[in-house]
């Protein structure tokens, strides 16, 4: 049990690497891509890899559960689904009500909230980190 939730938590930090730091900066630079355009890009690419990193904390906690890793690799194993309910209930909105106004044509500063997205993005990656190693020594 604990193998599998360990491997769940390395499939979820490898989407939230490949995507969030790697695919979402890349293609503002690609030619033609506008912040219009890139920006719906992101709206669907996100939204895609919040469902399954819905579909990924569901998983890691029944596995939790039913292997009783311990409580450093249950409690680590807590943190990454937290920070995804922050980011789903307090960032995005905000997030999505900018990409609105700018699909709308509106222009304005930059927003603050895609700073705490990055903020608390990298804080899952750590705990996806910590949770991942803590629950490979439990299943070892």
């Amino acid at each position: 049990m604990n193998g599998t939730a360990a491997a769940l938590t390395f499939v979820w930090l490898g989407m939230i690497l490949a995507i969030s730091f790697l695919e979402a900066p890349l293609k503002f630079r690609a030619p033609g891509v506008t912040l219009p355009i890139g920006l719906g890009i992101g709206r669907l690419v996100f939204r895609a890899l919040n469902g399954a990193e819905i579909v990924l904390a569901v998983g890691l906690g029944v596995f939790v559960a039913a292997g009783q890793p311990g409580a450093a690799a249950t409690i680590a194993a807590g943190v990454a689904p937290a920070l995804l309910l922050v980011q789903l209930l307090v960032v995005r909105p905000r997030l999505s009500r900018r990409t609105a106004r700018v699909l709308g044509g509106e222009q304005g500063p930059r927003s603050h909230a895609h700073i705490a997205y990055v903020i608390v993005e990298t804080a899952k990656v750590a705990a996806l980190i910590t949770a991942g190693a803590l629950l490979m020594v439990a299943s070892a």
